[in-house]
């Protein structure tokens, strides 16, 4: 691992953000949509946050996404066996409320995902650099 800055993966870490950002304050109607699908984005977008200035393996980058977002539910986990409430509402909307199992299948997904596009990136990458 070493630090360097990625500009593609800053803009797609910004543009994921702002996705997440539009669902968590417009998405309150749209049931899984906001749930499950925001928390499958959230790992694409920590995984992108993190490669736009870690140079670094894919699938170390998309297990640390993973992981912080297991993380996540368990710090909810524990909030919730504790009955800790969070006074700020901006780290409430970040930490959500409930813990649910069907989040760490959406973080499962979310990295998934985000391998499967490197892995078809890298593919189209080497095609153009063999075409040339």
């Amino acid at each position: 691992m070493s630090l360097r800055f990625d500009p593609a993966s800053f803009v797609r870490a910004a543009l994921l953000f702002v996705v997440l950002v539009l669902l968590a304050t417009f998405g309150r109607n749209l049931g899984w949509v906001r749930s499950f699908l925001g928390d499958v984005l959230a790992v694409g977008w920590v995984f992108y946050a993190i490669r736009a200035f870690v140079k670094a393996r894919a699938c170390s980058i998309a297990a640390i996404a993973f992981a912080i977002g297991v993380a996540v539910e368990l710090v909810q986990l524990l909030l919730t066996s504790f009955d800790v409430q969070i006074p700020n509402r901006i780290l409430r909307i970040v930490f959500g409320a409930t813990p649910d199992w069907w989040d760490i299948l959406a973080y499962a997904m979310g990295a998934a995902l985000v391998l499967g596009v490197n892995l078809l990136s890298s593919a189209r990458e080497r095609e153009i650099q063999g075409k040339s």
